[in-house]
């Protein structure tokens, strides 16, 4: 009667591991097919983000150059604003038609790349001159900023299309209230426009 008992045990313990077995290696495989899935949509998401990435660069050309180090596009194009001045319209008409050109570059980007969705930062920037004047610069620029904004607006060819470009104005005056404002060794560089075309996909999927 004990070895009857004792070879029940024995039989059932084998039963039991050889079930726990069975288990654990259909969680492995389990483990193993959802972690290959998940490895897989990780690449493919990989690629969107860099094609995203990559499409900004189309605007590099006769008017924008990209900084990799500040990851901004320098508008190339000379504004020398009178001191303390912001009007658009204070521009020589050289000046003014390059902005135009440039503005409806911007805009025939963002319909080409239809499929994304866009944040579109323009900022403004000032040179420095007294100390005094720091704050006076940092709305001085903005209201840089603000001017091309609305000096685009004129025109229907540069209207941004709202389905997949958020705008934003922004004004980094004369740089001396963050170190790591972007800024040009020559002083009377400074009165330019800086652009942020940040891809909203890849924030999402981040």
């Amino acid at each position: 009667m004990k070895k009857s008992k004792e070879s029940f045990f024995w039989t059932s313990y084998s039963d039991l591991m050889t079930s726990l077995f069975i288990i654990m290696l259909v969680l492995f495989v389990l483990v193993i097919v959802l972690l290959n899935k998940r490895m897989e949509a990780t690449i493919i998401e990989l690629e969107d983000i860099k094609k995203v990435e990559a499409s900004t660069r189309d605007l590099e050309g006769k008017y924008f150059t990209y900084n990799k180090e500040y990851e901004k596009f320098i508008l190339n194009i000379d504004c020398q604003f009178p001191v303390s001045k912001y009007d658009i319209e204070l521009l020589s008409d050289s000046t003014r038609s390059q902005l135009m050109d440039a503005g409806q570059q911007v805009k025939n980007f963002l319909e080409k790349h239809s499929e994304n969705q866009y944040l579109v930062i323009v900022e403004g920037q000032a040179s420095a001159n007294s100390a005094k004047m720091t704050e006076f610069n940092y709305n001085l620029s903005y209201q840089r900023a603000l001017s091309l904004i609305k000096f685009w607006a004129t025109n229907p060819k540069v209207k941004f299309s709202e389905k997949n470009c958020e705008l934003q104005i922004a004004g980094s005056g004369d740089g001396r209230l963050s170190a790591k404002t972007m800024r040009d060794s020559v002083n009377e560089k400074n009165q330019r426009f800086l652009i942020y075309i940040i891809p909203k996909n890849i924030i999402k999927k981040k």
